[in-house]
């Protein structure tokens, strides 16, 4: 049974803090489309028994009213949740979806593992019509956690030549313990972008910048490349924004939401050299200082990049830019 519900408390964090803001065209480069049964047996956690089920585009842009109303959000960028779970029937379901009947300006990109056959990823990629590739550490092949895996683990290098040769994109969430300030991935993204020009490499979370600092310090590193990108998914500080937009320009900034994490309770935030989760379900809301109503975390995530746009003194053509217009530079968006 869903249980997402929309709350007096989102109400009027919206109409206050969100709605002011927001242009009238958006784009959400990063967002989850899935059904149950591709996860057999098993529990995933964050907030995932309580999604619809299905997950398709129909309850995507009814759910998105939740954080941009009236209308406002035109297509995205789509991949599964299945990393452990069915992959082959969850690609499936997210080709039938953006190739669907809703898929004006929908785009996916395909799961991959290690382990993939090269002819299978660009078989798979022409037969459903994918525009690009997704990643995940899960799924890397080593013996420590995979939290510390390096990017080459789970996105090997021979897979970003097929992205290169098909023009693809591909989304990276990477890890190890400070992200973007950590000096092998910083190498890796580099060298991979520098060697695949045809490939686009979106980094997701603002280059998993949950901890601000991490993109802060390291954003340096990947100036002067031409095919990186960067989209906002579920990062609820402004810092690592700020430090995108102004070291590789707005124009390399996509919104998005990580739909369906966009609609638990809660936020992140960065605790010393790393970040915690505060998820509702798991606070004391009744807090010696006053009572918690903590509110969606796609919410939480919008007005920190507010606050980002307006410590920058962004213009509303910029602002559309990452909001929509961004996206068009690598996705053929239609009028």
């Amino acid at each position: 049974m869903v249980t997402w519900q929309w709350r007096e408390e989102d109400q009027l964090f919206l109409d206050r803090e969100i709605v002011p803001f927001l242009p009238d065209k958006i784009f959400d480069a990063h967002a989850h489309l899935f059904r149950h049964e591709h996860f057999p047996n098993q529990a995933i956690g964050s907030g995932f028994d309580d999604t619809p089920n299905p997950q398709g585009l129909n309850e995507f842009y009814e759910y998105s009213e939740w954080l941009h109303p009236g209308g406002r959000t035109r297509g995205g960028l789509f991949f599964g949740l299945a990393f452990t779970g069915d992959r082959v029937a969850n690609n499936e379901y997210v080709a039938a979806e953006v190739n669907g009947p809703a898929g004006k300006n929908a785009f996916g990109q395909m799961i991959i593992s290690p382990e993939m056959d090269l002819d299978y990823i660009a078989g798979e990629v022409e037969r459903l019509g994918f525009v690009g590739l997704k990643c995940y550490h899960t799924m890397a092949q080593i013996d420590t956690p995979t939290w510390q895996a390096p990017i080459e683990a789970y996105l090997p290098e021979a897979q970003v030549q097929v992205a290169d040769r098909l023009g693809l994109s591909i989304t990276l969430h990477m890890v190890r313990d400070r992200a973007l300030a950590d000096p092998i991935n910083q190498a890796t993204i580099r060298r991979y972008c520098e060697t695949y020009p045809g490939m686009q490499l979106i980094l997701a979370h603002a280059a998993r910048g949950f901890n601000p600092w991490h993109t802060i310090e390291g954003i340096h590193s990947l100036k002067g490349l031409s095919n990186v990108w960067f989209d906002t998914s579920a990062v609820t500080e402004a810092g690592a924004f700020e430090a995108i937009i102004e070291t590789m320009g707005h124009q390399r900034l996509f919104y998005g939401t990580d739909f369906h994490v966009s609609h638990i309770r809660g936020r992140c935030v960065a605790v010393g050299d790393s970040f915690h989760w505060f998820y509702a379900s798991e606070m004391d809301t009744d807090e010696k200082h006053i009572k918690l109503r903590p509110v969606l975390v796609g919410l939480e995530s919008l007005r920190s990049l507010i606050l980002a746009f307006r410590r920058l003194k962004l213009s509303d053509r910029q602002i559309e830019d990452i909001f929509y217009y961004n996206a068009g530079q690598i996705f053929p968006l239609a009028s």
